[in-house]
């Protein structure tokens, strides 16, 4: 099963990213190394959030790692929520359907 992580950030982001953006992508890259964590990253145009795709048996990988994340407990993140993503399509698909 795929899950989706949707992070909506604080308006001036960009500026405050750097204190945080390291660990918060030691814990990604450890992540996707466990086979939690497929893809990752912002929404451009504008920086206003982040999309990041996580696959399991349910939805706690996704859960623990926005817990932890150092965006999260800094306040970048305003809000944050995950949702199951039936995928139907391509070579990772899910449960694909011909």
């Amino acid at each position: 099963m795929h899950f989706l992580l949707f992070y909506d950030f604080v308006p001036d982001y960009l500026q405050h990213r750097p204190a945080h953006r390291s660990e918060h992508l030691r814990l990604a890259w450890e992540a996707q190394a466990r086979g939690e964590l497929l893809l990752a990253g912002a929404l451009t145009d504008p920086v206003d959030g982040a999309v990041l795709l996580f696959q399991g048996e349910t939805d706690a990988a996704a859960r623990a790692f926005a817990q932890a994340d150092p965006y999260v407990k800094s306040g970048l993140v305003t809000r944050w929520s995950v949702r199951p993503w039936a995928t139907v399509v391509g070579a990772a698909a899910a449960n694909p359907v011909r």
